[in-house]
């Protein structure tokens, strides 16, 4: 099997004759990827030809700029939306440029004028957050520039993330729209497409903040826009993955037409001056609390020089009663806030005994925001505040982190 992984075969199985490239398997039955994108598998075959699989080589292709549509910067840093089958593993690699992404979608021409270019080239669970310090100053100066707006190309795993830190390092007068892809672009389930067009149409509209364009629904009809700091990837493989929590999403954006229907108000473009904040304190932690986790915890990172901590606690937002010592004793020099496992809803420590006890601890709540994104807050606060106005600012709404009051 060894011999013809990765080429070209001709079999004759079932009494049909199928072509289609060997992937890799350790079931010993043959595997081939059919030219629709489709795998299927067979035990029993007779090999009819073997030859090497065309490559396709890629050349870019001068872009053809029209003076009547906005300037778009697509910002390439990798993920599945760049992504497609190394034949050599079976695995997903990312490979394209971000002059690939334009080529392959072709009708974005026809949408706004685009430049293109390649940031990084890695999956997102390996961004970090010098990363996003970087993609930030490229978004500023990208819109300095001159640009219209700029589109993040993004592996959803951490893409909000890296959206939510953008949120309070980059203050924005153009859309700053980050986009990604359940589905590799070789496979026909894709969603890459639809979600670049229809940022490619958000990019046009008065919207003048960060947000993310995903798939709002199995079906190729419409993409979703959410308010960066207010979504999170619900789900590991549906293409509607991404849901707004607490908040509804900005608008809906139909495809193709690219028609936008806003639910909420939002930031408008040129409300805010460009500004940039980039700095970050990487000595803040995520701490998610479960029945019998000692507090030593907090003490190991204490020591470890760590001065901003997220507690992700149970419900209103608790942890047990035998954290409170430890947390008296690090809150004088520490910003930590409580949040709650439970995503819908809000923290509030005033209702029990073990809230009004943390209140009285040195913790602050953390109202309506996720767990990661009070944990990103928090690192911006302290890297460009000292801690006195950080943990008076870490209460009050920047970026729409916080909503005045939860409804059902």
């Amino acid at each position: 099997m060894d011999e013809i992984l990765g080429k070209k075969v001709r079999i004759k199985a079932k009494g049909k004759v199928f072509e289609g490239i060997v992937m890799p398997t350790r079931s010993g039955n043959l595997i081939l990827k059919l030219d629709n994108g489709y795998n299927v598998g067979f035990s029993e075959y007779e090999i009819l030809d073997v030859f090497e699989a065309e490559r396709a080589s890629f050349k870019a292709e001068p872009i053809t700029k029209k003076p009547e549509l906005p300037n778009v910067k697509i910002i390439s840093t990798g993920g599945t939306i760049a992504s497609k089958v190394d034949y050599r593993t079976g695995a997903v690699t990312s490979q394209f440029s971000s002059e690939e992404i334009v080529a392959e979608v072709p009708e974005i021409e026809n949408i706004c004028n685009i430049d293109s270019m390649l940031l990084y080239n890695i999956l997102s669970e390996n961004m970090k957050p010098v990363n996003w310090i970087e993609l930030s100053k490229e978004i500023y100066s990208s819109i300095k520039d001159g640009y219209d707006a700029v589109i993040v190309t993004h592996g959803t795993d951490t893409l909000a993330y890296t959206a939510t830190a953008v949120s309070f390092m980059l203050s924005t007068p153009v859309p700053v729209l980050f986009v990604g892809a359940q589905r590799s672009s070789d496979r026909p389930s894709s969603d890459a497409t639809m979600n670049l067009i229809c940022s490619a149409h958000v990019a046009r509209s008065e919207l003048g903040e960060v947000a993310i364009v995903m798939h709002a629904s199995t079906s190729d009809d419409y993409c979703y826009i959410h308010r960066a700091v207010k979504a999170r990837k619900n789900h590991t493989s549906r293409r509607d993955a991404f849901q707004s929590v607490n908040q509804k999403p900005l608008g809906r954006v139909s495809y193709p037409d690219g028609r936008i229907e806003w639910h909420v108000d939002f930031i408008k473009r040129g409300e805010r001056e460009l500004e940039l904040k980039s700095n970050l304190s990487e000595k803040c932690v995520l701490v998610k609390f479960f029945p019998g986790l000692k507090p030593d915890v907090l003490e190991y990172y204490y020591s470890k020089g760590y001065r901003g901590f997220v507690l992700e606690g149970t419900g209103l937002g608790h942890v047990s009663s035998d954290w409170i010592d430890t947390i008296r004793g690090i809150s004088d020099d520490s910003l930590i806030v409580m949040t709650s496992q439970c995503l819908w809803g809000r923290v509030c420590d005033r209702v029990y005994d073990t809230g009004r006890d943390l209140l009285n601890a040195g913790v602050i709540e953390g109202e309506d925001m996720l767990p990661e994104v009070a944990l990103i807050k928090i690192m911006w606060l302290l890297g460009n505040y000292d801690l006195e106005e950080a943990k008076k600012l870490v209460k009050k709404n920047l970026v729409g982190e916080i909503n005045p009051r939860t409804s059902y």
